[in-house]
């Protein structure tokens, strides 16, 4: 008997060795396992298939620091005005929603994969057209300059020398390289140095460090972020640009697309979309609206 037990004993050994090995260590397992989150668990649980191959389970792709848009609220649950949308979305076509945080970096990779349905997170679709099967536009939105309100900044011409920081891979960071009809590069060229951020939230938090002379971001993201950190920041009257948002899709994909589209347009009939536009604060950037 012991003899047997023995054995049994060694060859769990062995197996633990085996997969110690293949997962490259308890340490890295352990930390793999602390990454994995309350959504990550929905999406692996999530029944049926995308709807992108016919199913009814719809995945959004979004930036988890990009309020009102898109983030985590006070009770750790994902929330903002695109995922309330798209939530609404769901409701109309028996849907499941699955709420997917990505890195902004990868979500062309994430969207060309098929491990998201769409990309639906304040997205700019001007430039960008060639790229992505887009919905129609739902937000008007300017890229704008902030500062602390005792910075003297009051104009773009302002910022030279000045250290700017900016969100990575944004539509911000794209119009201030930019040297087409409409970029910002040359006014970027004036700055003392241009840093980029994983998020917003860390930006804001240099710029009132005192690390950042200001912030290139999107007008809606600007006002949330200076009502929700108080007095002390302010909005530069001049703007970088005028742009629209919409839900992008994997080029091609117009049979969603459509599916959307119309679903959107009987949300605004109904009221939903104003209801969530107020609710969220961005009422007066709605371009929606009823059909007549």
């Amino acid at each position: 008997m012991k003899k047997k037990m023995a054995l049994l004993l060694a060859a769990a050994l062995t197996m633990t060795t085996i997969l110690t090995g293949c997962g490259g260590g308890n340490e890295e397992n352990a930390d793999k396992q602390s990454d994995v989150t309350a959504e990550d668990a929905k999406e692996e649980n999530a029944s049926g298939d995308s709807v992108s191959e016919g199913g009814t389970v719809f995945t959004v792709g979004f930036d988890a620091e990009y309020p009102p848009y898109g983030y985590m609220d006070e009770n750790g649950e994902y929330t903002g005005f695109d995922l309330e949308l798209a939530q609404a979305v769901c409701d109309l076509e028996g849907w499941e929603l699955v709420k997917k945080p990505i890195n902004w970096d990868s979500k062309d990779m994430e969207l060309n994969s098929g491990s998201i349905d769409c990309i639906w997170n304040g997205f700019t679709m001007n430039g960008r057209e060639d790229d992505y099967t887009f919905s129609d536009s739902y937000v008007d939105n300017s890229q704008v300059i902030v500062v602390a309100e005792d910075s003297g900044i009051d104009t773009l011409d302002a910022l030279a020398g000045k250290v700017v920081g900016v969100q990575a891979a944004s539509a911000a960071l794209e119009l201030l390289q930019s040297e087409e009809e409409g970029g910002q590069k040359a006014l970027a060229d004036t700055f003392g140095s241009l840093n980029e951020f994983a998020d917003y939230n860390t930006a804001f938090t240099e710029l009132q460090a005192g690390a950042l002379d200001a912030l290139a971001i999107d007008i809606g993201v600007a006002k949330y972020q200076i009502k929700s950190r108080g007095d002390g920041y302010k909005i530069v009257d001049e703007t970088l640009n005028t742009e629209q948002y919409a839900v992008a899709f994997k080029k091609g994909n117009q049979e969603l697309c459509d599916k959307i589209n119309a679903d959107l347009q009987k949300l605004t009939d109904d009221g939903t979309v104003a209801e969530l536009a107020e609710k969220y604060e961005i009422a007066d950037m709605v371009t929606l609206k009823p059909a007549e």
